[in-house]
């Protein structure tokens, strides 16, 4: 990967494949800023192409994860990036979505960041260190697996802003923990602790500090080690997208397309090392998808 610009995330590649994504402010709790996303987004879009990762850990520098928004940053005369001279409608995110007045101006930063996650190939894993508020809760929605010390807070306090949830939220966080709960949490703005997340779902276990990145290595080389990055990137799409359609068929359709394609190498060697009682040694690489995907588009 192709890093070296980054000013607001650090990132490693280890032998194994495992990326670790560091959001690098610890000065300021790791705010999120516009610059951020950006380099957020390039980072997961480069990672879910990129054959030497194999999946991606994300975690704070410092004693936080992510303090939300910086809402000291002066950048922008509006504190999310936005243009205020635009009156944007439904008609325009429809039909310019990806128009740069669009895209630069209107359309959500922490969406857009949340939407590079959603796309990548590679398992990813949240590995929360401390304090994660607005956008540092909304973004490890996307991600697969989410860990915590028990020192960790979450807090989707939009409404203590006069704002509203962002980050594809409203879609993922009832998905996550229900929607009774989440619109408790979006409701009342309080802090959740790291035990009420773990009881909610939202994290799946809490891990003493010194051994969370550990951990969220263990659960990532867990996912990928013995498998077809193909195989794995098609599952992490299939229950995604599938899981939101409206009739089971449409998901029989993509099975029946992905069972095909992976059959024609990857699965011959997964079934021949099976029978042989060796370990597999796939070949395919998520660079080079089946010719249907991606089948959304």
């Amino acid at each position: 990967m192709h890093t070296n610009d980054y000013s607001t995330i650090a990132c490693q590649v280890a032998d194994d494949g495992i990326l670790t994504l560091t959001l690098n402010r610890p000065d300021r709790l790791n705010a999120f800023t516009v610059r951020m996303a950006e380099e957020l987004i390039d980072a997961f879009t480069q990672a879910s192409d990129d054959d030497a990762v194999r999946a991606v850990v994300v975690t704070g520098a410092g004693r936080a994860f992510c303090a939300g928004m910086d809402l000291a940053d002066q950048t922008n005369a509006n504190v999310f990036g936005l243009n205020e001279s635009l009156r944007p409608t439904m008609r325009d995110m429809d039909e310019r979505f990806d128009d740069p007045e669009i895209v630069q101006g209107v359309r959500d930063t922490g969406g857009r960041v949340t939407l590079a996650i959603f796309a990548c190939k590679k398992p990813v894993i949240a590995a929360v260190n401390g304090v994660a508020v607005g956008i540092g809760s909304t973004m490890t929605l996307a991600m697969d697996v989410r860990i915590a010390t028990a020192q960790a807070r979450f807090g989707f306090v939009f409404g203590k802003l006069g704002i509203v949830p962002e980050a594809c939220s409203s879609w993922f966080l009832p998905r996550v923990v229900g929607l009774p709960k989440a619109l408790e949490w979006t409701y009342s703005a309080e802090l959740i602790s790291a035990q009420a997340a773990l009881d909610a779902g939202l994290v799946s276990q809490l891990v003493a500090p010194e051994a969370l990145l550990e951990e969220a290595y263990r659960i990532a080389r867990q996912f990928t080690s013995g498998r077809s990055p193909v195989s794995v990137a098609l599952i992490r799409q299939m229950m995604y997208r599938n899981s939101g359609a409206e009739h089971p068929v449409q998901a029989h359709k993509v099975e029946s397309l992905a069972v095909f394609y992976a059959s024609l190498q990857d699965g011959k060697e997964g079934v021949a090392a099976f029978r042989e009682k060796r370990s597999p040694a796939f070949r395919d690489q998520a660079s080079k998808m089946p010719d249907f995907y991606p089948w959304w588009e």
